[in-house]
């Protein structure tokens, strides 16, 4: 055996040694590879084969099981003052449904007012059956039916919605039921089947003010809310 071939042989055992201390080797005590669809689930991506229904816009999330309880005097804080019919009413639902979480209910309020509005609008009855009680759903069919009959067609696009604010909160025996003034700005405009104008103003941006009454039975295990009563003061 030539020097060269020794030389040679030192190098690859040298390299060997200085991989398996980097690379490590295989004690059988490893981690499987962490699945992507796990992963994604853990980060909050959204699962393509998930879609939300407009029944879920007001669910009931669940408060953090390790939250510590505020004290009565910032139980409510930005939501109301201590004392007030407002805060009795919503210490009354807590007392009832631990999980109950005003912000989280105001934070969902938003997205199906603006989900009833324009659903209304485009005579979606599917959508506004999920979203509202029987009573008020046959009041919306009734004025969609009227537009129908006279061939009439309502346009509505949102400009803005400005504020929506808790301004009631009331438990009756096992329902809770809160209500919302909305304020927001909107374009508004109903036409007839030749497309002229019959109501509103395709130009002119609209200050809306609206307040609406959600309700929800404490001991089901349904956890959305639904509109039983409309209101505006415009």
């Amino acid at each position: 055996m030539d020097i060269y071939t020794i030389i040679f042989l030192a190098l690859a055992v040298f390299i060997f040694l200085r991989l398996r201390s980097v690379l490590g080797q295989r004690t059988g005590n490893e981690r499987p590879p962490f699945d992507r669809t796990a992963r994604n689930a853990l980060q909050g991506a959204p699962d393509k084969n998930v879609v939300t229904m407009p029944g879920k816009v007001i669910d009931q999330a669940p408060l953090a099981p390790t939250a510590e309880p505020a004290p009565p005097s910032d139980r409510w804080k930005g939501l109301t003052e201590p004392g007030t019919a407002l805060a009795q009413g919503l210490d009354a639902i807590v007392d009832k449904d631990s999980t109950f979480d005003p912000r989280h209910f105001i934070s969902g309020a938003r997205g199906a007012y603006e989900m009833i509005v324009l659903a209304f609008a485009n005579g979606d009855r599917r959508a506004l059956r999920d979203l509202l009680s029987s009573e008020v759903y046959d009041s919306f069919d009734a004025a969609i039916k009227e537009r129908e009959k006279n061939e009439q067609k309502t346009e509505t696009r949102f400009v803005s919605i400005d504020k929506a604010e808790l301004v009631g909160a009331e438990l009756r025996d096992r329902t809770a039921q809160l209500t919302i003034r909305f304020v927001s700005q909107m374009i508004s405009v109903t036409r007839d089947k030749a497309g002229n104008i019959v109501d509103g103003n395709a130009d002119k941006v609209a200050d809306i003010t609206d307040i609406w009454t959600f309700a929800r039975d404490t001991t089901s295990r349904d956890p959305n809310w639904k509109l039983v009563g409309t209101g505006s003061a415009n």
